[in-house]
């Protein structure tokens, strides 16, 4: 990874957030709200209290996720890991799934991360591997999932247990159809930064890099898990509840809307158990895994970044093998072990 210099103006709204976020924090520590009244219809203050726990509930997880995965971004480098991968393409598969575990990379950097890995020599199918099993696999997911759900431990291990399985499936399909084939998007530009950024930063500027980072994405994933949370918050509130019980209680057609709706939200995965756990009295226990298994493997953000950097047929591709693999492995995983 390389040094790159901040912008003024990403300076200053940065400074701006921390200011709010500040103010935020005063306000509800010394100020009593006990004299003011507040005439608002009982929704909207239903709403504002799931969208608060939400948010609060998820916070401190993102902080975690986001500082770890600055200090891999700044001080582990991808030959490391190509290092300790297996030559042969299938075993391969294995303990790239298990990368997460030691790597706990959130979503929203692991597409750019898997690209550098690629261009390293790393295989594409076990790039892949890597690419939707990290998000899932990792310390900090597990840790938010087991609090988000502590009542619902099945749906813990089954989203860990379905994630590493439909990883490795995921992977082998790549392998069948693509085999190592190129599939990224080369630009002169890349070529040019990625031979910029060859040079090995100062070890003092490390850590500026790091703290750099781990701002930037705070905010980034931050805006996310707000609307998700708003959103999801707006769902609890105003949806009809029948039609949503109808819908959610069908084994078939639950899992699948809850998969587009986790696309749709584009949710963090240290942060996503707890907007899970919101819907946990309407949706069966399948939908919700199909919730968490997909969302960190397939969303809209990452579906972006990776018609950046990927050729537009391999994308169409994966995310076609992603969504049936997991829509089969949930509704095998429902059938018979929930």
């Amino acid at each position: 990874s390389f040094m790159m210099k901040k912008p003024a103006s990403s300076i200053v709204k940065e400074s701006f957030a921390l200011a709010l976020i500040g103010l935020f924090i005063y306000l509800f520590i010394f100020i009593d709200f006990g004299d003011f009244q507040i005439d608002a219809p009982k929704a909207f203050l239903n709403l504002n209290t799931i969208f608060l726990s939400i948010v609060l509930e998820a916070i401190p997880f993102i902080l975690l996720g986001v500082f770890v995965s600055a200090l891999i971004q700044s001080f582990v480098s991808e030959e490391m890991i190509q290092r300790f991968l297996p030559k042969n393409a299938i075993i391969a598969l294995f303990p790239a799934a298990l990368l997460g575990i030691i790597f706990p990379v959130c979503e929203c950097a692991i597409v750019p991360i898997v690209r550098r890995l690629i261009k390293k020599g790393m295989p594409l199918h076990v790039g892949i591997v890597f690419l939707v099993a990290a998000p899932i696999l990792n310390p900090v997911v597990f840790a938010s999932t087991y609090y988000a759900f502590q009542s619902s431990k099945e749906i813990v291990y089954g989203r860990m247990g379905l994630a590493f399985v439909v990883s490795i499936l995921v992977g082998f399909v790549v392998y069948l159809l693509f085999k190592n084939r190129d599939q990224l998007k080369w630009t002169r530009e890349e070529l040019v930064g990625r031979s910029a950024g060859a040079e090995p930063g100062k070890g003092v500027n490390k850590f500026k890099e790091t703290l750099f980072h781990a701002s930037d994405e705070f905010f980034e994933m931050g805006k996310y898990l707000i609307l998700g949370a708003f959103i999801a918050s707006v769902f609890q509130t105003f949806l009809d509840r029948s039609m949503l019980a109808e819908l959610g209680s069908s084994d078939f057609l639950s899992p699948a809307i809850m998969m587009a709706f986790a696309y749709i939200l584009s949710l963090c995965s240290e942060a996503d158990a707890f907007v899970a756990a919101s819907f946990g009295g309407t949706f069966t226990a399948g939908s919700l895994l199909a919730f968490l298994v997909f969302g960190p493997m397939v969303d809209l953000k990452n579906t972006i970044m990776l018609f950046a950097f990927f050729r537009v047929k391999f994308v169409a591709a994966f995310i076609g093998i992603v969504t049936a693999a997991v829509y089969v492995s949930v509704l095998v995983y429902q059938q018979f072990i929930l």
